[in-house]
């Protein structure tokens, strides 16, 4: 199922994620170091692979408790696309002393909430609880790390599940059949490439050992981070953790086959017919990631500014430009994640205007970009970029989820918990002139993919939406 934050079962990768792990630090007013992780936040390794972060929020008696598996859909192989999904789905289907089902409703007879997400790059489990009960759903998360069983007849009434999930949130869903050709042309080998719920041939060739496999391969200490953020002390968590994930062996892992996707030397360019109601593009350029080994290089945090100078604010240039002066839009907005396992692009989406052309808002797509590559932006803009970015970060600091969502996933893509303030430090001195520079040098076209929608006639009319961000998160 794609992620919405209501929609129930499920929790999101957190689309537009730099808007929380790129944040510009504090004003004067509030020295930076107030924001730091780094002096309640600690670390801890166990004999069987085990990592356990633990960061102490003392505001409430509340805990977020995340298991971090880095086994996405990037890790699948061909044929099985989908399986880390459906292997999420299946454990909630019990162990040897829990019955199927019985897992949540156990979290929630003590008060808690729990989910899990599935992305490219992870699968995560989380609950969210009062402090006393921790023990009790640390205490379910491992045993189903160590001892999940299911049933033939569970796995295939669950494929019918993920298989509707499918037909409802892609086949039937015109901007998800986009996003999906986008990602399928943009790549050649990286299995970034493939849907995070699979091809529907390969969920429907799916056997139960496909997924029992997925887990024995993958789910292990060892291959693990447990996250902790609440009103918690940290050797208490510790001791929990020994506790209760300290008896499962670690497993040898499959080896990861580097996938090394080949240099693009030319505009790709795909069609999608499908029912809907206005013409629609896509288009995404290839560019830098952050790189944990090389936290100083400055692109990464430059893109990141320039995605925001682009979209998420009324007078941001795609809608200042192609919505309201130009008229050639109804919404366009970009997208860009510098924090991932795999490759990385720069997309920007957009609904055409009544009357107006794909081509057209192409070139308009274009020209905006073009501008900013000439003359960079404003110092105004700029200001407002980072006044815009702090708000984010105040705010997800607010939640203990969120501040476990951040570690998690930036831990997961090898970008250290302790270089989180780093970024901010860093977004904090990018200037127009380095937006000008990424602009000019990777919005070229031998790196571009554009893939526009064609509407076809339907009988349901909906609100068009743009196509943006990608889907990065499934929900259980």
């Amino acid at each position: 199922m794609i992620v919405t934050l209501n929609t129930p079962k499920h929790i999101c990768n957190i689309a537009k994620k730099i808007l929380i792990l790129l944040s510009i630090g504090i004003s004067a007013c509030l020295p930076l170091k107030a924001w730091g992780n780094k002096i309640d936040t600690h670390e801890y390794q166990f004999k069987n692979g085990l990592r356990l972060i633990v960061k102490e929020d003392h505001r409430a008696p509340t805990v977020a408790h995340m298991v971090w598996y880095r086994a996405g859909s990037m890790d699948e192989v061909n044929g099985k696309t989908g399986v880390a999904h459906v292997l999420e789905h299946m454990m909630f289907k019990g162990t040897k002393k829990v019955k199927s089902g019985d897992f949540s409703r156990m979290v929630a007879a003590v008060g808690g909430r729990e989910n899990a997400f599935t992305a490219k790059d992870f699968t995560g489990y989380f609950q969210q609880i009062e402090k006393s009960k921790l023990a009790d759903v640390m205490r379910l998360e491992a045993d189903r790390m160590a001892n999940l069983q299911f049933s033939d007849d569970e796995f295939l009434k669950e494929i019918q599940v993920v298989m509707e999930e499918r037909r409802l949130r892609t086949d039937d869903n015109p901007n998800s059949l986009l996003r999906e050709l986008m990602m399928a042309t943009a790549f050649t080998s990286s299995s970034y490439r493939h849907p995070i719920i699979g091809w529907m041939n390969d969920l429907q060739n799916m056997k139960p050992n496909d997924a029992r496999q997925w887990y024995l391969d993958w789910y292990a200490p060892n291959n693990a981070i447990v996250v902790v953020v609440g009103d918690v002390k940290p050797l208490e968590i510790k001791a929990l953790v020994e506790k209760y994930y300290g008896p499962i062996a670690a497993k040898k892992l499959p080896e990861r086959k580097p996938q090394i996707e080949p240099e693009q030397k030319g505009v790709k360019r795909a069609n999608l017919k499908a029912p809907a109601d206005s013409p629609q593009i896509m288009m995404a350029w290839k560019v830098p990631k952050l790189d944990p080994k090389k936290m100083d290089e400055t692109d990464p945090y430059a893109l990141a500014v320039l995605s925001a100078a682009l979209s998420g604010h009324d007078n941001s240039r795609l809608n200042r430009e192609l919505v309201r002066n130009k008229r050639l839009a109804n919404n366009a907005s970009a997208s860009y994640d510098p924090i991932s396992r795999g490759p990385e692009l720069f997309a920007i989406g957009a609904t055409t205007a009544k009357g107006q052309s794909v081509s057209d808002l192409e070139k308009g797509i274009w020209q905006t970009i073009q501008e900013i590559a000439v003359n960079g932006i404003t110092e105004a803009e700029l200001k407002r970029i980072k006044t815009q970015l702090l708000a984010s970060q105040i705010y997800k600091r607010d939640s203990i989820f969120a501040q476990a969502m951040e570690i998690g996933s930036a831990e997961i893509a090898h970008v250290s918990w302790k270089n989180l303030d780093q970024i901010i430090e860093r977004i904090q001195q990018i200037q127009s002139e380095q937006v000008k520079a990424v602009a000019k040098q990777y919005f070229i076209a031998d790196t571009l993919t554009v893939v526009t929608l064609d509407p076809q006639a339907r009988t349901v009319i909906a609100n068009p939406k743009p196509p943006l961000p990608f889907p990065n998160s499934l929900r259980h």
